[in-house]
């Protein structure tokens, strides 16, 4: 179904409507939240870090990511206390793009914080690519179903939502078997990124 997405009608939203009506799904939300993340470059618009890392600093990139450490934590502490489970996975080509190799430091955090991430080959969605590369997608429980959209720069650009029930399900557990075949990012990270030298933007 992953790779149906696209060919799914829903409701299409535009970068602040997107963010509302995840917020209003999100509140008082009990269970998990689903994550695929699979182009190997973003635009990540008023990230101070990013704007640093796509400048060429990659030391001061990494300072202000720990500036967020707090923040994270304290996230992570308020999705416990509201029983909220946030299972991403993050799909990588090798060798690392710098993007990616930027991006791991900042979910290594969310990982140390208690976020639950797993890292996948590219390799293992070939029989889900073998039209076009999957996209972007966000399950909420079991309520709404995010494509999430990109300009052709990959500059974010809102969202289309699908919320019919048994697609969603479907989707979810295609992303939780992706999930269960990936490694632990933090395993992932020591292993194939802190031996890397600062990326060449």
């Amino acid at each position: 179904m992953l790779d149906r997405i696209p060919e799914i009608p829903g409701d299409e939203l535009d970068h602040a409507a997107y963010h509302s009506d995840f917020a209003r799904h999100v509140e008082g939300l009990r269970g998990v939240i689903w994550k695929l993340e699979r182009s190997q470059t973003f635009r990540e618009v008023d990230d101070p870090s990013w704007e640093a890392f796509s400048a060429g600093d990659w030391q001061r990139a990494l300072d202000l990511l720990e500036k967020d450490r707090d923040a994270i934590s304290a996230e992570a502490r308020q999705n416990r206390r509201q029983g909220l489970t946030i299972k991403r996975v993050r799909v990588v080509e090798t060798p690392l793009t710098p993007y990616v190799q930027w991006e791991l430091y900042a979910l290594r955090m969310l990982a140390e914080a208690g976020f639950e991430l797993s890292v996948l080959p590219a390799a293992e969605l070939a029989s889900f690519e073998s039209r076009r590369q999957v996209p972007e997608v966000v399950v909420i429980g079991g309520q709404v179903l995010y494509q999430i959209r990109y300009q052709p720069d990959w500059t974010p650009d809102g969202a289309k939502r699908v919320d019919v029930p048994h697609l969603i399900s479907t989707v979810a557990s295609e992303i939780a078997h992706l999930f269960h075949k990936g490694e632990p990012l933090l395993d992932f990270f020591e292993r194939e990124v802190a031996p890397l030298p600062a990326p060449t933007v």
